[in-house]
This record gives C-alpha cells, sequence and structure tokens, in this order.
C-alpha cells in the first residue's frame, strides 16, 4: 500500500523560509518522478514543482511554476524514499497545504496519480 506522509509545515512570517518532507512508502520511489502540488479553501489543487526520477548528466529534472520559481527548490534523496520543497522568501499568497504525489508525464505539465498524503499546513503572515 502506498503511503506518502508530508511534514514540514507551519507559521511563517512573509519572507521566511520552510522546508516541506515527504517520505513515501510502498511503491519504488526511485522509478517515479514526484511533485509537489498546493491547495487553498474553495481551489483546485495546483502543481507546484516537479522533479524526475533520474539524472540526466549527473543532475535531476526539475520543474517551477512561476509562481514560486527563483524561490523555491525540489529535491530527493532516492536513499530515504523523500522529495523535499525548500521555500524562501515565503509570500502571503503561498498560504496552502501542500501535498506530494507520485506523477507521469511532462515535468512541466505532470499528471498525478496513486493515493495523497494528508498535506502539511503552510502559513504565510504579512
Amino acid at each position: 500500500q502506498v503511503q506518502l506522509v508530508e511534514s514540514g509545515g507551519g507559521l511563517v512570517q512573509a519572507g521566511g523560509s520552510l522546508r516541506l518532507s515527504c517520505a513515501a512508502s510502498g511503491r519504488s520511489f526511485s522509478n517515479y518522478a514526484m511533485g509537489w502540488f498546493r491547495q487553498t479553501p474553495g481551489k483546485e489543487r495546483e502543481f507546484v514543482a516537479g522533479i524526475s526520477s533520474g539524472t540526466f548528466n549527473g543532475a535531476f529534472n526539475t520543474y517551477y511554476v512561476d509562481s514560486v520559481k527563483g524561490r523555491s527548490t525540489i529535491s530527493r534523496d532516492n536513499a530515504k524514499n523523500t522529495v523535499y520543497l525548500q521555500m524562501n522568501s515565503l509570500k502571503p499568497e503561498d498560504t496552502a497545504v501542500y501535498y506530494c504525489c507520485f506523477v507521469i508525464g511532462p515535468l512541466a505539465t505532470p499528471s498525478p496519480f496513486g493515493s495523497w498524503g494528508q498535506g502539511t499546513q503552510v502559513t504565510v503572515s504579512s
């Protein structure tokens, strides 16, 4: 049974940083690309960042939506079955519940598949 457990969220002032973690189990983690998504009340869950399953020229491919590009870094540790999202210079509009998921397809427009975790709440105060 696939399990995803997100952690690392919290309340932070604008301009602050958080590092989100997502521990996966029940699936061969290293074989799949991973994505971070976020959702606010009344809105659709939106894609935030993605990372490839393997490395190309020694580095994972990554993709970020414009709203977080330059402020966030997605990374993964296949030995720990964990994907991370480092978020810097946080803004109030980053406030959301953040989820990770296995994804397929192009990193810019990935399709999540499988189950979701419970998410981790990020709240950025102004």
